[in-house]
């Protein structure tokens, strides 16, 4: 079958097991073929030897587009840009993700990116694709950026497009097979809205999508859910939205819907509490009929005082207890996010969140935790007072991929003070892992936590943790996670500085 030319799309490898196929770039190829260009997409993730199979790929290809996050997995794309203008100097290679729209200058003067897509980029990246095609320039496409030589423009930004106005992510094109193996189980990762309300100062949502809520209509998303669960024998649908429940009739009718299908699966998202707060005992209980079976919250802190300064004020603690029991009543496993290590953070303020939300944990059996130090990623609102407070910002595309996430950088959280957050956070942890359901583990294991449970609480209480004889003691038999998913909360690997080739 002829067609308009072809392109190649790479998503590089980053830590952990591969969610799904890259949704970025089942949008853009769905697009891109609904124009008469065909694609290849490959994921380092499931893909051996994934940059040989790129420039083996690009012998005949209009550009080569490549989506990247902030983190390790720029090390993959830097690899293999740099090889595909070595052998086609005059190919165009287009960066495009989240990664490149926080920081596109310094994104697009590295000599082997020519054009960088910002934000949502299916329209303008098919104008760029035929601009490229027809042999015209990329000057006047809005949302891209470019170059003269060093000089860098940025066009003017493109209005979004409802997500109701874009075809399917063409899921046709996704060896299923593959994440499989790689995955242990048949999942998809699907976005039934994009963007959240909120401008929370740590968060490059509100960067991206300027807290605009993009959503697709509750039929479309129960529709495509419930058909592509059939065609390809899905057994767990992952949302990728922000925040999923902000229109919250919408979310209930989207549960009741796949309810009603009798399609069976499950399915998981994030959100905030408050908007879980807003819904009724009954409306919690219609998620888990429909399959929700994890719901992961960002609710950072519980302190006032930090949340303020994180621009949080729309959390409540009676809302995060309340989000907490609704779904424990409901029987849907929850994972609550929490950020230590803030500018402005005191010690009495963690103390304050650790108290809190180990008497949550102590109440509801489904409460799991995701705790981390604070990591300042690109383009957020507060960076200003960061660099003020001796904070090193990445310089580069390389800089930025060998910043160690999840691993401390702040110059405030150093030596003792370092040490004693992370004997408190050990602490919090085995507070939450000895309270679950006991029946299932080794004798010496049930002996632990007998032995401990009472000593931890108090000790969490009374912020007391010189000789820590408990963490001792579990350490020799008891295995607890550190990090969860919010998305699917599942036990995350643990985070590891990238290391230059």
């Amino acid at each position: 079958m002829l067609t308009r030319g072809k392109v190649v799309l790479f998503y590089p490898a980053y830590e952990g097991a591969p969610l799904s196929a890259p949704t970025c770039l089942l949008s853009l190829a769905a697009t891109l073929r609904e124009h008469d260009y065909s694609v290849v997409m490959i994921d380092a993730a499931i893909v051996p030897n994934s940059k040989d199979r790129v420039l083996r790929e690009l012998d005949d290809a209009l550009c080569l587009g490549i989506s990247v996050l902030t983190g390790p997995m720029i090390l993959g794309a830097i690899e293999v840009a740099k090889a595909a203008k070595e052998l086609h100097a005059k190919l165009p290679i287009v960066f495009g993700g989240w990664h490149p729209t926080l920081l596109p200058e310094q994104t697009l003067i590295e000599p082997y990116v020519d054009f960088v897509v910002r934000r949502q980029g299916e329209s303008s990246f098919l104008e760029l694709v035929n601009a490229i095609a027809s042999g015209q320039s990329g000057e006047f496409i809005s949302g891209v950026s470019w170059k003269i030589r060093d000089h860098c423009e940025h066009n003017v930004d493109r209005p979004t497009q409802p997500l109701d106005a874009l075809p399917l992510p063409a899921y046709d094109m996704v060896d299923f097979d593959a994440y499989e193996r790689t995955a242990g189980e048949r999942k998809l990762a699907y976005a039934t809205s994009v963007g959240c309300p909120y401008a929370c100062n740590y968060c490059t949502d509100m960067v991206f999508y300027k807290r605009r809520f993009n959503a697709l209509n509750a039929e479309r998303v129960v529709a495509e859910m419930t058909g592509l669960v059939a065609k390809f024998k899905i057994a767990e649908i992952a949302l990728l939205d922000s925040n999923f429940p902000v229109d919250v009739k919408r979310a209930v009718a989207i549960a009741r819907g796949i309810y009603e299908s009798g399609v069976p699966f499950r399915w998981t998202f994030q959100a905030s509490t408050d908007f879980l707060f807003r819904m009724s005992d009954d409306e919690v209980k219609v998620l888990r009929a429909s399959g929700v079976s994890h719901m992961g919250f960002g609710t950072e802190s519980t302190s006032e005082s930090v949340l303020k300064l994180m621009n949080k004020r729309h959390q409540r603690m009676n809302e995060v207890y309340e989000t907490a029991r609704k779904a424990d009543a409901a029987g849907i496993r929850v994972t609550f996010n929490l950020i230590f290590g803030y500018p402005g953070e005191t010690e009495n303020d963690r103390a304050e969140t650790f108290r809190a939300m180990s008497e949550i944990a102590r109440e509801f059996q489904s409460v799991s935790f995701s705790p981390n130090i604070f990591t300042p990623y690109p383009g957020i609102p507060i960076w200003p007072e960061l660099r003020e407070m001796g904070v090193q910002e990445p310089q580069s595309l390389r800089e930025w991929a060998l910043l160690p996430l999840g691993v401390n950088v702040l110059p405030w959280l150093q030596g003792r003070d370092l040490a004693r957050l992370q004997r408190m956070l050990a602490y919090f942890l085995l507070n939450s892992h000895v309270r679950k359901n006991s029946r299932s583990i080794s004798r010496a294991s049930r002996v632990v936590r007998r032995a401990v449970s009472g000593s931890v609480r108090w000790r969490i209480r009374k912020s007391r943790f010189s000789f820590p004889w408990e963490l001792w003691l579990a350490r020799t038999t008891e295995h607890w996670a550190e990090r969860r998913s919010l998305v699917t909360g599942q036990v995350l690997p643990k985070p590891s500085a990238a290391v230059c080739n």
